[in-house]
């Protein structure tokens, strides 16, 4: 029986994706470094900034310092930040049905973004109080698809009161993601917001949705 509900973040609670595109893109052209919308789509969704920067000057044959990384790193999570000042907006339905999740189960976050960009987002929303435990990129030391975040997260309920890795549901919209999920021993629903439904079935995900709209946390219950 589910226990637990652990959230992604961007693209699953917070419709951020194509802030955190357009700034990786922006801050990887000030360097020389070309990205495409669909190249981040395809292969950037869901890994951390650090990743993402490491893959994106292995793939144009760049050379990156430590020191360079730290820099790009604090310049994209400063863009990010100022891209969402601009617009924020939520997962349509995200904010009522974690309303209704918390009302059943222990919440938590289990994220790739940088804690303060997480804190800032759930600052400027209802459901700021309602998670148990938040794990952030800075948490772990490997991002998804590694399970080290939802293993951390595991720990972090387990240590508080005992609980099985199976009994937490995640709901995730990336592949690395599900992967990561799968890896911790983990039920995983995904959002179809990123990846055709077929693939994400394929793929083993226990439940595919379109939304969080329509859908109330008792489905969970059986995962």
């Amino acid at each position: 029986m589910t226990e637990a509900v652990l959230f992604d973040f961007n693209g699953v609670l917070v419709d951020d994706e194509s802030q955190h595109c357009d700034a990786l893109r922006s801050i990887l052209a000030d360097e020389g470094v070309t990205l495409s919308r669909e190249q981040y789509y395809a292969d950037y969704l869901g890994l951390d900034d650090r990743t993402g920067f490491v893959q994106a000057f292995h793939r144009a044959n760049r050379t990156l310092t430590p020191e360079l990384l730290d820099q790009l790193v604090d310049a994209k999570s400063r863009l990010y930040q100022l891209l969402i000042e601009r617009s924020l907006t939520l997962v349509p339905g995200a904010e009522e049905f974690v309303h209704d999740a918390g009302a059943r189960f222990r919440l938590g976050i289990v994220s790739g973004a940088m804690r303060h960009e997480i804190d800032l987002v759930l600052s400027r929303t209802t459901i700021t109080d309602q998670f148990e435990v938040i794990v952030a990129a800075n948490d772990v030391p490997r991002c998804k698809p590694d399970p080290a975040s939802y293993l951390a997260a595991h720990a972090a309920f387990d240590r508080r009161r005992a609980i099985a890795a199976r009994a937490c549901v995640v709901i995730e919209d990336s592949l690395p993601g599900l992967a990561a999920a799968q890896a911790a021993g983990m039920p995983c629903v995904m959002l179809a917001t990123s990846h055709p439904a077929k693939t994400l079935r394929q793929r083993g995900a226990k439940l595919v949705w379109d939304s969080l709209s329509g859908h109330t946390a008792a489905e969970l219950a059986d995962l």
